[in-house]
């Protein structure tokens, strides 16, 4: 079979055993639209603020020197503080439970932010918000990693983190929407019903998910899913994956002395850092001081919008042709060296040239493949792992990411170094260099655990030759 027949078989699915086709369309339909939808409202809910603050919130609250900064800082501590609670609570509870919960508590702290009337009160609101919030990126990893086999995580992946790209995109314009057609509605303020119609968006999202969300393999009582396919589902994981462990200073101690969580939580630190360039808008930052050219309202607003485009292209791209390669996802690790490398070199020598920058803050935006196909890779590698220890380990690449992007931004993408950013520009060759290191380095421990896992696989056919078939199958 050529390569074009075998990618053209792939996108359409293939099944291994019958049935399984129809079983991956469903938890498709009910797990990725769900989790999508939970993602873009997280966004929604999360970005809100900065909107309300140039659209009347600063006047009226009377907001005083950084304390916006202040406010946006109180969130991503909040978030960073519930990451591993929340996804070890998904080990616990039913996902179909806990993930509707945490979408009310934080959309109802985002309606309660509308009555506020003092900054320190927006403070008190967005802790417990970052809170709330924190169980939805790193959740949806870990339950696409419970469903989904290495040639299918991928593309959902891929799906799932484009749908905040999307948000990225499209958020804007739906904030100015609301803002521009509600201002004064019954007396309250634009800026107030943004808040309160964010908030009110997560509630059907929300039941969607209370009734229809499928859990975990082990766990789903979805009626939607026979039971035949659900035990397909759980004869498409490893059984390792489901034993029970207690949360102890022995879990904790088989944490910290396995390689997975300093490999990948290092990984996604400098990963995460390479995506500095798109996640804090420095194409907006430099057409706003840029040295000759004058850019109107629309133009700064509307040509950023092409940089999260690229990712999402980039991201479905990669994701994508790593399943189809059986999940090659170190691939993308060399991709994003070579994009980091190239772009802030290129920005560096040919400052001059505004079309040039253009096109280096463009493919930049390139790198945001990386999140997608680096969670997979994470559950991948994670596989005959204990879920619990998988959960830990997901929810730590995030939390130690955002804890280094807090500073990282100040010392290196700070506004008042724009147009040229020069230390941001050498900081992304010394993070793409080092993540080209760090995946090479991941790599070979990959395949150690394979071979080791291998001369395992011998040893059991050798001592229980009734379970030969059954070994050689696998």
């Amino acid at each position: 079979m050529s390569v074009l027949a075998q990618f053209t078989s792939y996108l359409k699915g293939h099944e291994r055993v019958p049935g399984e086709a129809k079983l991956l369309r469903k938890i498709d339909t009910f797990i990725l639209s769900f989790c999508c939808l939970c993602y873009f409202a997280n966004y929604l809910d999360r970005s809100n603020i900065n909107n309300a603050y140039v659209s009347g919130m600063k006047e009226e609250l009377n907001f005083k020197g950084n304390e916006l900064n202040l406010i946006n800082t109180i969130f991503t501590v909040g978030y960073i503080v519930g990451q591993l609670p929340s996804n070890l609570a998904l080990t616990y509870l039913r996902p179909h439970l806990f993930f509707p919960a945490m979408m009310l508590l934080w959309g109802g702290l985002t309606m309660i932010t509308a009555a506020v009337q003092n900054p320190q009160g927006i403070m008190a609101i967005r802790f417990f918000l970052g809170l709330a919030e924190s169980s939805t990126f790193v959740g949806t990893h870990y339950i696409l990693g419970s469903w989904y086999t290495e040639k299918e995580l991928g593309k959902r992946s891929g799906i799932f983190t484009a749908s905040g790209l999307a948000g990225t995109m499209f958020g804007g314009f739906i904030q100015t929407g609301i803002q521009s057609s509600m201002d004064g509605a019954h007396g309250i303020s634009g800026w107030r019903w943004l808040f309160i119609i964010d908030g009110i968006i997560t509630i059907p999202i929300a039941i969607f998910g209370f009734l229809l969300f499928p859990d975990t393999p082990s766990t789903t009582k979805a009626p939607y899913l026979t039971s035949e396919e659900r035990a397909m589902a759980i004869a498409r994981i490893p059984e390792s994956g489901t034993e029970k462990v207690r949360l102890n200073l022995t879990f904790v101690k088989r944490v910290f002395t396995s390689w997975y969580w300093y490999a990948f939580v290092m990984l996604w630190i400098i990963a995460g850092e390479t995506e500095s360039f798109s996640s804090n808008a420095l194409l907006a930052l430099y057409m706003k001081s840029h040295p000759t050219n004058s850019y109107t309202v629309s133009q700064l607003n509307n040509y950023p919008t092409g940089v999260p485009a690229v990712g999402i292209i980039s991201t479905l791209f990669w994701a994508t042709l790593t399943d189809f390669m059986g999940g090659k996802r170190y691939l993308v690790g060399y991709f994003i060296a070579i994009t980091g490398i190239v772009t802030s070199a290129l920005i560096l020598t040919r400052f001059e040239d505004t079309a040039v920058v253009f096109g280096m803050y463009y493919w930049a935006g390139a790198v945001y493949a990386c999140q997608a196909t680096f969670f997979a890779w994470c559950n991948d590698a994670m596989r005959y792992q204990n879920d619990r220890f998988r959960s830990v380990v997901i929810a730590s690449m995030n939390m130690g990411s955002n804890a280094v992007n807090a500073w990282w931004i100040l010392l290196f993408y700070s506004a008042d170094f724009a147009p040229r950013f020069t230390k941001g520009m050498w900081a992304m060759i010394g993070c793409s260099v080092a993540l080209a290191i760090w995946t090479t380095g991941i790599v070979l421990l990959t395949v150690r655990d394979e071979r080791n896992g291998e001369v395992q696989e011998t040893r059991i056919v050798d001592i229980d030759s009734k379970r030969v078939e059954t070994v050689t199958e696998v």
